[in-house]
């Protein structure tokens, strides 16, 4: 049986409640278009380098008006999302990026914090240090239930590291989501590529809700949300532009490619690297 899913792609801003009302809109779109799940971006709450103001705005989980708006319409809407993730703040006073899998009562069915932090310097000049302001997490995790089956969740970076992946897998994930604020530079070189072979490597459907254009507080993100499935093949792309995106699931194609290609069943534990 076909899953029908939404995706959007936005242009989170510096204003948590702007953007919690970009959220909510997208629920409604995503319902309206017969989405049984809408899958968002990472930082879909707020994106702002100006870390003073940012921290301004943050709350711990409880208190955090952006999820609980999107509770109340996942709720209204009788609908799943997935939240790509939120800035919270965590205990002792930390942050976590972290992404949320919401049922359709608005109850928080899932959570997980990002793992690997992107703490690089780009040939263009940029430089992020993710790790100066949130800690890392330190559980893989798989949400059951959901329209599409078994949901592994990851974030952004997390998409370079392909044993978390093929750890999902081996958990018995369906899909993955891989939601991200991916920089242009990066974007343009590797994000098609690694999410081609996340997908084709763990014999599953890729859904990468994505960041894109201009912001308000100067960055500017790639775009390009993608819904791959387990062959490889695009079934979604979103291109350069802000809005809600729809893709079809087919959740037999996880067992038709399987069968051709059982990369899975192959798999063996990496032994001691010897030196000769």
């Amino acid at each position: 049986m076909s899953v029908r899913i939404a995706l959007f792609q936005s242009t989170t801003g510096i204003d948590p409640d702007a953007n919690a009302e970009a959220l909510v809109d997208a629920i409604a779109a995503a319902s309206s278009g017969g989405a049984a799940m809408l899958f968002t971006p990472e930082m879909s709450g707020l994106l702002d380098r100006n870390s003073e103001r940012a921290r301004s705005h943050l709350a711990e989980e409880s208190g955090d008006r952006v999820l609980a708006s999107c509770r109340d319409a996942a709720r209204d809407k009788g609908m799943w999302v997935n939240i790509g993730s939120l800035a919270v703040l965590d205990a002792g006073g930390k942050v976590a990026n972290r992404a949320f899998v919401i049922d359709p009562a608005g109850e928080v069915r899932a959570r997980y914090d990002k793992m690997h932090l992107f703490d690089v310097d780009l040939p263009t000049g940029e430089s992020w240090r993710e790790s100066a302001t949130y800690s890392a997490g330190e559980s893989a995790v798989v949400v059951d239930g959901t329209p599409l089956g078994k949901l592994g969740l990851t974030i952004c970076y997390d998409v370079r590291f392909p044993s978390l992946f093929a750890r999902l897998a081996e958990a018995g994930a369906d899909a993955i989501a891989v939601p991200a604020a991916f920089t242009v530079p990066t974007g343009e070189a590797h994000w098609h590529v690694l999410l081609r072979a996340r997908a084709i490597e763990a014999g599953l459907f890729v859904i990468a809700a994505a960041q894109v254009g201009a912001h308000a507080d100067g960055r500017r993100t790639y775009g390009h949300s993608l819904v791959i499935d387990p062959w490889g093949e695009i079934l979604l792309d979103m291109g350069d532009k802000a809005g809600v995106g729809f893709a079809t699931i087919e959740p037999q194609r996880i067992a038709e490619v399987r069968s051709r290609l059982p990369a899975l069943k192959h798999r063996r534990p990496v032994p001691e690297v010897t030196f000769s």
